[in-house]
């Protein structure tokens, strides 16, 4: 299981922070019909509670915005994933349908409002990631964004370099369809084990339903 650091630059602008990893073995499918019946479901009863104006209250997403502005990022212009899905689905546009794990991982970051970084495990350069902030000039090319100014965003480095903001994951480590080890990490910036947790064992189940899966481990960090 990858082993997972919070540097102290990231502790001095949120010290309640709380992640988790989910490191799981599984397989892959190009599209799951049951699976987006359950993100249709999902997104039809947040187009009935919530709005552009009000998905920015959700505790996940604000906390996640005020690390942003405490990091010297705008959260309006480098939104936090979970943000700009939820956004996406309250202004009537369809969701990307990619593969089933990007499709799951989008689903949880949907339900609970935290940016949520899928990687495949086999990409990752060492055994452990490192969660800092970006600097200048750092290279980070995100997926389907081209280069990323990573600078004063959040960053999960491995011992290459940058993998994962919550912004956007990186081309070099994402899922693919072939795609047999996963490791998920989950951004708790509002400090709340317990929901990042309930997060964590739901895609636990998502994996047991739709990607042969036993769920694998969970480690809060």
């Amino acid at each position: 299981m990858m082993k997972v650091i919070v540097s102290q630059e990231i502790e001095q602008v949120c010290p309640e922070f709380v992640g988790a990893c989910v490191d799981a073995m599984v397989v892959n499918s190009p599209y799951s019909e049951a699976l987006w019946q359950e993100i249709d479901t999902l997104c039809n009863r947040f187009r009935e509670e919530l709005t552009t104006e009000s998905l920015k209250e959700i505790t996940s997403i604000a906390a996640t915005r005020r690390v942003y502005k405490a990091c010297g990022k705008d959260p309006s212009r480098y939104r936090p994933a979970s943000e700009a899905l939820i956004r996406r689905v309250l202004q009537g546009k369809e969701l990307y349908q990619l593969n089933t794990l990007v499709d799951l991982v989008n689903l949880a970051s949907i339900a609970y409002g935290y940016s949520i970084g899928g990687f495949d495990a086999e990409k990752f350069v060492g055994d452990t990631l490192t969660l800092g902030i970006g600097r200048e000039g750092e290279p980070y090319e995100g997926i389907g964004r081209g280069m990323l100014n990573i600078q004063g965003l959040p960053v999960y480095r491995d011992a290459k370099g940058g993998v994962g903001t919550p912004t956007s994951d990186n081309e070099r480590t994402k899922i693919s369809d072939n795609t047999s080890h996963l490791v998920v990490l989950i951004n708790g910036y509002d400090g709340n084990e317990q929901r990042v947790r309930e997060n964590a064992e739901y895609i636990q189940d998502l994996l047991r339903k739709y990607c042969q899966s036993d769920g694998g481990t969970l480690k809060i960090y």
